[in-house]
């Protein structure tokens, strides 16, 4: 949609969004930072417990007052306004200097050369900031894994496909859980940062994250594949890889 306006257009206002940020933290709102978090925490818990009343009520509670928050910071109000001001920026030249289709010919020079046109692969995961992701249940075919989310969990069952020898799961996550089942025939690597949560890394325990990164390896990861390498962060949430 906005493929017109420069990427530096779009960097300078992210980072006058980033300034505006630190200054209302800083002189106007000092206080925004824990209703964020406690907030974001209240979530967190009811969405652990939703089966039940009360975690539903914590649940969307914490949701739309989130919502609100966010939506009233000087730095987001920005983001909206700078959102539109572009839209009608791109309509007005999409107006003055329509797209134009022309045919492509191959340059016979280039014919023999050994790089041909690039297919587009779909991902298994999409970015999503709401919302829970798996993999299929059904066989499928890998693709390495390298996702950013915000609210929801995140489940990968390895042992419904055929992995090469080293590939690459990467999940950065706000608040949710993180499931990754491992066939026993495959050798692993992890490094999982979390500022609040668990973690149940096989045989191994930690029942209280606080602002750490851990790293476990399988004894025979620098030999054998195939091996897979997990990267993932989380603000607020549990993560479980375990053998299947």
């Amino acid at each position: 949609m906005f493929s017109r306006i420069p990427t530096s257009t779009f960097n300078w206002i992210f980072m006058i969004g980033i300034a505006l940020l630190f200054i209302e933290l800083l002189f106007f709102n000092s206080g925004l930072v824990f209703t964020l978090l406690f907030f974001s925490f209240i979530s967190f818990i009811g969405r652990k417990h939703y089966h039940k009343t009360i975690g539903k009520i914590f649940f969307w509670a914490g949701i739309i007052i989130l919502f609100f928050t966010v939506i009233n910071m000087l730095a987001v109000r920005f983001l909206i306004i700078a959102v539109i001001v572009l839209f009608f920026i791109h309509y007005k030249k999409a107006k003055d200097e329509p797209d134009r289709i022309e045919p492509q010919f191959s340059n016979a020079s280039t014919a023999g050369k050994k790089d041909g046109p690039l297919a587009q692969i779909e991902p298994l995961f999409k970015n999503r900031f709401f919302g829970t992701d798996k993999t299929p249940e059904r066989p499928y075919q890998w693709r390495d894994i390298n996702i950013h989310g915000g609210f929801g969990d995140k489940v990968v069952d390895l042992s419904n496909t055929v992995l090469p020898d080293d590939p690459v799961i990467s999940i950065r996550q706000i608040v949710g859980n993180v499931k990754i089942y491992v066939p026993y025939d495959v050798e692993v690597m992890i490094t999982h940062s979390a500022a609040f949560g668990r973690a149940t890394i096989f045989q191994q325990q930690h029942e209280q994250l606080f602002n750490q990164c851990i790293t476990y390896r399988t004894e025979d990861y620098e030999t054998n594949t195939p091996r897979v390498k997990i990267v993932t962060s989380i603000m607020s949430g549990d993560i479980e890889v375990k053998r299947i």
